[in-house]
């Protein structure tokens, strides 16, 4: 992982020292060594997630490169049984199959090798697929509220092992709440799919854990390195799991007569990817204790949770998780080995010495190997916890909704944050920090309430990733927008949602959505930013999907899950009866490994469904000019 750094971190010292600042760069063909993921155990590689989608001009075929391969890894693709490239594709890893029909069918095989596994693909036509679900049946709560379901967050595994990715969605009633709010809520459910509908387990997580988008924070990912994904979140009693067995005292109801859950036993379980079986259950940390020690008493700041994955050894996943951020602060890492859930350690606020950390925290956290030891740290908003679960900084400029990580500055040596502040008297409301030392390289007063800001090379006039923020509400068209170097660009600034690849250069597109505030919905889109006419271009309406939690204009996920390096979204349909697939048919002439082998980028993945959802960015620079 260090290594890797390293070795990028050289060749961008060259292209800083031939290249003025601020100039428009070329579009290599480029390929960057990658921080993939390690295990103590043998893990299964991808397979090439290869995927046709039809568009005017033909059929667009793309495949994964694997990190371990070497750059110029030449394929052969076969159309029917005839091979369709006159010499091996060695520049891309897609193939516009230009006039070709829908119902042709795709072999990809990596040329000169005769030994090697063939894997094939059908046309999807318009460029998404429709995946079914199984929506839950509504119910009536306690207090009278009738309620349906809605398919909410999704993240993604290998669940069972093949070499392909799994879905798990969670469901989300329509009276769930916000902390803040009081209410009964009906149940959480969380399902796992395979990308052709077929649902592998339903979790249904019981009376005692309330629906919010700060209440369950769930983690995909395979933590005992045996190539499928295990699934780990609170529980509490009454969890049922996916072969119908209870977690706890299944009569027990914890609610209180404001539907806020502040008393009972909580848990933390490891559940089996494939059968959704609960492997093991411990006692959840960090501990609710004392309700009023969060900063009140009515379980609005004590129930607000975090959760990630990190590299805590430098060789092994571990599970954090975070509680509180307005004002106390708690953090655990646990270890899955052997079967058992260990805990490893726990990161308190209250503890002496570590005061300037609390009500730092976001409600968004980010992981990476900050100080290039080779071990990951977690940055918590405007404070970093070591990987020993020690204090490694506080800036002490407070809670924020957002933030990025990233190497957004490819002239400054390591990873940079980009966060934004949401008390008016802090000294920066839009900070641009190094990721190891919290030291702010620039930033801005805002002297306001700043909720929204993104991090995305989206102009190639300047090198790295530009960095704005709302000067308003959180849809306002101005405020600010400045390069990675704190130059300022404009007051004129894209929504600041999600950033996606996804039209084939080097720069990130605008995933958002088009709000109707009558309705409380919003339809998701993919936008370009014209950085002359301080635009945005429509690229995809996902017209007939629908965006989640409310404003924000989530989709229930966006990652690399398919075909070349650039990313895929999930939009849930309308009538939350499917989650609709979207990739891009445009062509690239860049090659770059599969994302989800980056390190930060697959860990990002991971707490993407966290809170308020950001979008994942990779370890390494990839932008115009890398």
């Amino acid at each position: 992982m260090t290594r890797a750094r390293r070795l990028l971190a050289a060749g961008i010292g060259l292209l800083v020292l031939a290249s003025a600042p601020g100039a428009a760069q070329a579009r290599p063909s480029v390929h960057v060594p990658q921080q993939t993921e390690q295990h103590s155990g043998p893990a299964k590689p991808p397979k090439r997630g290869l995927v046709a989608v039809g568009t005017p001009e033909g059929n667009l075929v793309s495949w994964r490169l694997l990190a371990d391969e070497p750059h110029n890894t030449p394929f052969d693709l076969y159309r029917n049984g005839r091979k369709v490239n006159r010499e091996p594709i060695v520049s891309s890893t897609n193939f516009l199959d230009r006039g070709a029909g829908p119902r042709a069918n795709y072999r990809l095989r990596v040329a000169g090798e005769r030994a090697s596994q063939a894997t094939t693909a059908k046309v999807w036509q318009a460029g998404q697929r429709d995946i079914p679900l199984d929506k839950p049946k509504g119910g009536t709560s306690p207090d009278g509220v009738d309620y349906t379901y809605r398919a909410n967050d999704a993240s993604i595994g290998d669940l069972d092992g093949d070499g392909e990715y799994e879905i798990v969605l969670k469901w989300d009633p329509t009276n769930s709440h916000d902390n803040s709010r009081p209410g009964y809520t009906g149940e959480v459910f969380l399902d796992a799919y395979e990308l052709d509908g077929t649902r592998l387990w339903r979790i249904g997580l019981g009376r005692n854990i309330r629906a919010g988008a700060h209440y369950t924070q769930f983690l995909v990912y395979d933590f005992n390195g045996d190539g499928r994904s295990e699934v780990v979140f609170r529980t509490a009693d009454g969890t049922v799991d996916g072969t119908g067995r209870v977690i706890g005292d299944p009569s027990a109801d914890h609610r209180n007569d404001q539907g806020y859950v502040l008393t009972g036993p909580e848990y933390l379980t490891v559940f089996d990817g494939t059968t959704g079986k609960a492997l093991s259950t411990t006692d959840f940390a960090p501990a609710r204790g004392d309700i009023c020690d969060w900063g009140d008493c009515y379980g609005n700041r004590g129930d607000r949770f975090l959760a990630a994955v990190a590299y805590l050894d430098g060789t092994h996943p571990s599970i954090v998780m975070g509680r509180g951020y307005y004002a106390k602060t708690m953090v655990s890492a646990f270890d899955w080995r052997g079967g058992e859930l260990q805990h490893r350690w726990t990161f308190d606020s209250d503890t002496p010495g570590n005061e300037k950390y609390a009500g730092q925290g976001n409600h968004n956290l980010s992981i990476a190997d900050v100080d290039a030891d080779g071990r990951d740290e977690i940055v918590y908003g405007a404070m970093a916890i070591d990987d020993n679960g020690t204090g490694l900084y506080s800036t002490g400029l407070g809670h924020g909704d957002a933030m990025h990580l990233g190497d957004l500055d490819p002239t400054h040596p390591g990873l940079e944050v980009f966060d934004v502040h949401e008390n008016e008297d802090a000294a920066m409301g839009v900070e641009f920090r190094d990721a190891d030392s919290g030291e702010a390289l620039w930033g801005v007063r805002t002297g306001e309430d700043t909720g929204r800001g993104l991090a995305a090379d989206i102009d190639p006039r300047y090198l790295g990733a530009e960095a704005w923020a709302t000067g308003g509400a959180w849809n306002s068209p101005t405020g600010y927008l400045r390069s990675a170097r704190g130059e300022k660009i404009s007051t004129t600034i894209p929504p600041a949602n999600f950033a996606i690849w996804w039209d084939g250069d080097l720069g990130r597109e605008l995933l958002d959505h088009n709000y109707d505030s009558a309705t409380g919905t919003g339809t998701g889109r993919i936008d370009d930013w014209n950085p002359e006419t301080e635009k945005v271009e429509n690229l995809l309406t996902a017209s007939g999907t629908v965006s989640i939690n409310g404003t924000k204009g989530n989709p229930s996920l966006q990652a690399d899950i398919l075909g070349d390096w650039r990313e895929e979204v999930l939009w849930p349909t309308e009538d939350s009866t499917a989650l609709r697939l979207y990739m891009t048919p445009h062509p690239t002439e860049h090659r770059l490994p599969a994302l989800m082998q980056d390190h930060v980028y697959r860990l990002g993945v991971a707490w993407q469904n966290v809170a308020y959802n950001q979008p994942p960015h990779t370890g390494y620079y990839l932008g115009w000019g890398m």
